[in-house]
């Protein structure tokens, strides 16, 4: 087996975050070495909170999480999104909480420290919420983010106008600021917005699966993941949930799961209607730009979670 892809997950955890993180533990591929958690779909100190336990539940609390940005670069977020993730952010489960200490670095320094570490090129950084702690990162340590080997990012839309507005995707919207910075900083970013992880779609079938299959994390995945579903329901109409987070963890894991296009990307600042909209110029292929995620196979990506999941801790 090639050597792993030393891996860091920065993110909001949230209930799609949760998973993502236990498939990124699930998959030898990779080599989880950091967890930065960031304001989003609750508050900064639930998000950590809810990071240390999510590793705890796979029994993994040596993974270090480090806490990151409260809040975004500029204008405070109008509201989080604890009417779909629950006031705690995992579906109104109560994990366990973790014995191992948040560590004391900030989110920024633990981030630097580590990329410094290792070769230029080899990390693969994850951010599956807003993108505040990678945007103070480049200003902050602009010699360390130099060294990303990938940017893999949950956020923003091409084709599909928004899921918190009409416009634009939570992650973006969050702080479209950072996602500015970071999309037009030369950083080898992949974008993995709505247009492919709107399609994926993880059923009440393979939720099952795991439930049954996957030991005790399956099954408290599962338990985290009901209130998703029921969400899901009521607003989509749809018989199971997006696995947004998850998608973007596929991608990081095993490069190449999503086809992308190299694109020119501009995300709206303002603070009218289009705040936070990603907008992506589709008419023609970007010397530099952004990896803009434009297909997916669904069927064969739900199965690559479910089927880590299924056996992960059983």
């Amino acid at each position: 087996m090639a050597s792993r892809i030393p891996l860091v997950i920065d993110t909001d955890p949230g209930i799609d975050d949760a998973l993502a993180i236990l498939l990124a533990l699930a998959s030898p591929e990779v080599d989880l070495q950091l967890v930065t958690a960031v304001h989003g779909n609750v508050g900064l100190a639930q998000t950590t909170e809810n990071a240390l336990r999510v590793l705890h539940l796979a029994g993994r609390s040596d993974v270090p999480v480090a806490a990151g940005a409260a809040g975004p670069l500029v204008h405070p977020i109008p509201e989080r999104a604890g009417h779909v993730h629950g006031a705690a952010g995992l579906g109104g489960v109560e994990l366990p909480a973790s014995p191992a200490a948040l560590d004391p670095r900030p989110a920024v320094v633990a981030l630097a420290e580590l990329l410094l570490a290792h070769d230029p090129g080899t990390v693969t950084v994850a951010p599956i919420g807003p993108l505040t702690n990678i945007a103070l990162l480049l200003h902050v340590f602009p010699e360390a983010a130099a060294r990303i080997g990938r940017v893999v990012w949950m956020g923003g839309s091409a084709t599909r106008g928004g899921n918190v507005t009409a416009a634009a995707e939570f992650n973006a919207w969050a702080d479209p600021e950072a996602a500015a910075a970071v999309l037009g900083s030369g950083l080898p970013v992949t974008m993995v917005g709505l247009d492919v992880t709107l399609p994926t779609v993880l059923t009440e079938t393979g939720i099952a699966r795991f439930r049954d299959g996957g030991g005790h994390v399956g099954a408290t995945a599962a338990g985290v993941l009901r209130q998703y579903v029921d969400a899901a329901r009521d607003r989509y109409g749809i018989d199971g949930v997006v696995v947004h987070d998850a998608l973007a963890l596929t991608e990081a894991i095993v490069p190449g799961t999503l086809t992308t296009v190299r694109r020119d990307v501009v995300v709206g600042t303002t603070l009218g209607a289009a705040r936070g909209q990603t907008l992506v110029d589709r008419r023609s292929v970007a010397e530099h730009g952004v990896e803009v995620a434009e297909a997916v196979d669904s069927a064969a990506a739900v199965e690559f979670l479910v089927s880590r999941l299924e056996t992960y801790g059983a």
